[in-house]
């Protein structure tokens, strides 16, 4: 896939630009933070050599999709409706919907929000969160975290933007790294480590491992972001109240294919947090994949192929 030949659509009140390979029923490679489709570069000629249609966009706020100013537009329910609008412009009914990081929210979402379009769902590393507590996110990890985490730091306009764009540079050869902190040392670690500040993203604390991209990789996301800068992705964050405030009452409950893959060593998400999601989630399939941490799809590439693309061909083949 060139990644440097976007396709563009109208959708929900936005200019989205998409990537695309390959023929057969619609996968949904859908990006997380700070990211791009190009983040899924390993998976899209496996999935297309299967019989897959992969559809990759730049999600709301990122590269050159449009990135509205007012942050509640960014809810997850309005993130599907970006997607599902997508799917309209390309004349696609239903789609595999399939994320990784903040990607696996309207992913997980789509069943909640939009099921008639989904033929089934799923993700590298995010579990399936549900909004029936009466906190929302940012709330949760308040307690859960602390105070000083980074999602609560990103909430207050212009902070994560000058921690993440004074080098953007420096901030991805700081994050885009493979297992570090396994999850045994990160649970055994001081506080002012395991509440994940917002200075993790640049390396403080360095929590994570060897690079896991090439110089000629690590330039691409740089010259992406020194044009757009980290707003876009950000207003994901600041709409979490939102992301609260829509999903109440709904039925979280997806009875379709479902594929969960995890790191074993991703400390973003506490240990046990894809534990019981069978309950919600009927027809789940689990994975973990060991010595491995958050960017599991350029960490580990092959091992994630290896489960996802049979998935597919199982499933929806």
């Amino acid at each position: 896939m060139d990644f440097t030949a976007a396709k563009t659509a109208r959708t929900n009140g936005i200019e989205m630009e998409y990537f695309e390979q390959g023929e057969g029923p619609v996968v949904l490679l859908l990006h997380g933070f700070p990211e791009h489709p190009f983040s899924w570069r390993n998976q899209v000629d496996p999935i297309a050599a299967a019989g897959f249609r992969v559809i990759a966009p730049s999600q709301r706020g990122y590269a050159g999709t449009d990135a509205p100013e007012d942050a509640q537009t960014y809810s997850v329910k309005n993130l599907v409706a970006d997607v599902s609008g997508l799917l309209d412009a390309l004349g696609v009914d239903k789609a595999i919907w399939f994320g990784h990081d903040w990607g696996s929210m309207p992913a997980w979402y789509s069943g909640v929000f939009d099921p008639d379009r989904v033929l089934g769902l799923g993700s590298l590393c995010t579990p399936y969160f549900t909004w029936e507590a009466p906190q929302d996110m940012i709330e949760i990890y308040d307690e859960v975290r602390g105070p000083n985490h980074y999602m609560r730091t990103f909430q207050e306009p212009g902070v994560g933007e000058a921690i993440l764009e004074a080098d953007v540079d420096h901030t991805f050869r700081s994050m885009l790294r493979g297992r570090g902190y396994t999850m045994d040392q990160f649970e055994a670690a001081p506080k002012e480590v395991t509440e994940v500040p917002a200075g993790v993203f640049v390396g403080d604390p360095q929590l994570f491992g060897e690079p896991i991209v090439s110089e000629e990789e690590l330039g691409f996301y740089v010259d992406v972001y020194e044009r757009t800068g980290f707003t876009g992705g950000l207003n994901w964050y600041r709409a979490l109240r939102r992301d609260f405030e829509e999903a109440q009452g709904s039925d979280y409950t997806i009875d379709k294919p479902a594929l969960l893959i995890t790191a074993e060593d991703d400390w973003f998400f506490a240990r046990g947090s894809s534990d019981g999601l069978e309950a919600l989630l009927p027809q789940l399939e689990k994975h973990v994949i060991p010595d491995a941490a958050h960017w599991l799809q350029q960490e580990k590439p092959d091992e994630v192929n290896a489960l996802l693309v049979p998935w597919l061909q199982r499933s929806f083949g």
